[in-house]
């Protein structure tokens, strides 16, 4: 039997499992269909009711060079470890998982999870996004 071995801490392992557990639940109860400001809240409303701490529309500050732009926004960071990006579009894109990469190294973050819930199926809909 093969053992897979994850980068992530237990915590974020755990952090992660939760994200995605709120993903099924949004999904679950909604559907496809919407636009992702409804999908952003519904999962802020069911991060909560779960009592998982979480940012939503975090601003952080993209360094280039010397210089500081400010006002990038991250949809979700779960517990301080995971980032959740939210899309409601026909299709992922290697674009997509690009700027989730993009913020995880902006942020010191290692896990992301890119979320699309314009699907049938949820899972069909989302990507692990680790940097390692």
């Amino acid at each position: 039997m093969l053992s897979v071995v994850s980068p992530l801490s237990a915590r974020e392992e755990q952090v992660f499992r939760w994200a995605m557990d709120v993903a099924f639940a949004v999904h679950r109860e909604l559907g496809p269909g919407y636009r992702e400001k409804i999908y952003g809240l519904a999962y802020c409303l069911e991060l909560d009711s779960r009592g998982i701490k979480f940012e939503r529309e975090k601003k952080i500050d993209v360094r280039y060079k010397q210089w500081v732009i400010p006002d990038q926004r991250i949809d979700l960071v779960v517990e301080g470890l995971v980032l959740v990006e939210i899309k409601a579009v026909p299709k992922l894109l290697k674009l997509h998982e690009r700027q989730v990469r993009s913020y995880l190294k902006t942020m010191g973050l290692r896990a992301g999870l890119l979320v699309n819930f314009n699907t049938v199926l949820v899972k069909n809909g989302m990507r692990r996004i680790v940097s390692t």
